[in-house]
Parts: C-alpha cells; sequence; structure tokens
C-alpha cells in the first residue's frame, strides 16, 4: 500500500493533480482491483468527502486518470510536432513515436484502467473524444501532402486503429516498441501517399 501523506491545505487543483498522482501510484503498486475512493482518499491523507468531491465515483475517477493519460499524450505529441520539420516522413515519425512511447510508459496501468471501465458509457464517451480529437489532429497535420484532395475520413480510422493496435502489442510484449513504432510509421505514409493519388 502506498505511503499515506500527511494532510496539508492545497488548493483545488493541487488537490486534483495529487489525488490522480496517488491513484497511479495505487494502480502500479497494487492494482486496478485496489482503486477505490476510500483507499484513494486513505493513501492521500484526506477524508472520503474530498474524494467524492472531485470524481463522484469510481467510473469518475477512472475517467479522469484515461483524461489525465489522453492529456499527456497529446501534450507530448505537440511538443514534438511543433520542433519537427515539416516533411511527411518526419511528422509520420513523430507521431509513430509519440503514440507508442506513451502507451509503453504508461505500462500496464492504462490497459487496466481501461478494462476496469470497459462497458460503462464513460469509456465509450471518452474513446470517441479521444479518437475523434486524434483524427482531426491527424487530418490537418496531414492535409498540406494531398495537395487539394481532403482526406478521407475511413482511412484516417483506419491509421488510428493501427496506432492503438500496434502501441497495445507492444506494451503486452508481442511485438517490440521498435516493431511498433516502424509498422505505425509506414501506414501513416501509405495512408497520406495513398490519398495523395
Amino acid at each position: 500500500m502506498p505511503e499515506p501523506r500527511a494532510r496539508q491545505r492545497l488548493s483545488r487543483e493541487e488537490r486534483y493533480e495529487q489525488l490522480t498522482e496517488m491513484a497511479w501510484r495505487i494502480i502500479r503498486q497494487e492494482g486496478t482491483e485496489a482503486l477505490t475512493l476510500g483507499h484513494l482518499a486513505a493513501c492521500a491523507g484526506v477524508t472520503k468527502p474530498v474524494v467524492y468531491d472531485h470524481f463522484t465515483s469510481r467510473a469518475g475517477l477512472l475517467a479522469a486518470l484515461y483524461r489525465d493519460y489522453d492529456q499527456r499524450q497529446t501534450a507530448k505529441m505537440n511538443e514534438a510536432l511543433r520542433n519537427a520539420e515539416p516533411k511527411l516522413e518526419t511528422l509520420a515519425s513523430v507521431i509513430a513515436e509519440a503514440y507508442v512511447a506513451c502507451v509503453l510508459h504508461q505500462g500496464r496501468e492504462m490497459p487496466s484502467v481501461m478494462a476496469a471501465l470497459n462497458g460503462t458509457p464513460e469509456l465509450e464517451k471518452l474513446r470517441q473524444e479521444y479518437a475523434v480529437s486524434f483524427i482531426r489532429q491527424c487530418r490537418d497535420i496531414f492535409a498540406p501532402f494531398c495537395g487539394d484532395k481532403p482526406l478521407a475520413d475511413a482511412p484516417l480510422w483506419a491509421m488510428f486503429g493501427a496506432a492503438e493496435t500496434l502501441s497495445w502489442a507492444a506494451a503486452k510484449e508481442m511485438i517490440t516498441e521498435q516493431q511498433a513504432r516502424d509498422e505505425l510509421l509506414e501506414a501513416i505514409i501509405a495512408m497520406v501517399q495513398r490519398q495523395a493519388r
């Protein structure tokens, strides 16, 4: 069990960050099954009402962890894209590396969170929001390489599916991280080049 923290006065935002960090720590050390609002309160050194005020339910807490993961993944990718040369291969490589790296950085925790949320309306809504946002961003990034033709939805969804599946396979050690990156890079480039014809 993670060491409980001494109670301290934090702003609402600081408390939220503390609770989120502690929740990830509990999942890493004890597994997702151990993550309850009561256990989180005890480990964080706060009362249960404080935790309920931030998350309202266990599904709300798990959804918050999914959002936290999504925001970190997006921020990491955006930072890399800002510093990348505006070439198809370079931008595709940045996306492939950032996507796979973020999934692997989260290790076994993110699949556990998703499994715990499986079948809930929260997960379906979050996954859809994330997928739509990722696809919209990729459309904007790769549109300049397709001339006057707009990127079609289906290939972008296929690219997203490849990113999810290859990253998952690497996280489960079915393939290496490098294999996941290489395959995703090739899939992205092929998708854009096919659309440009």
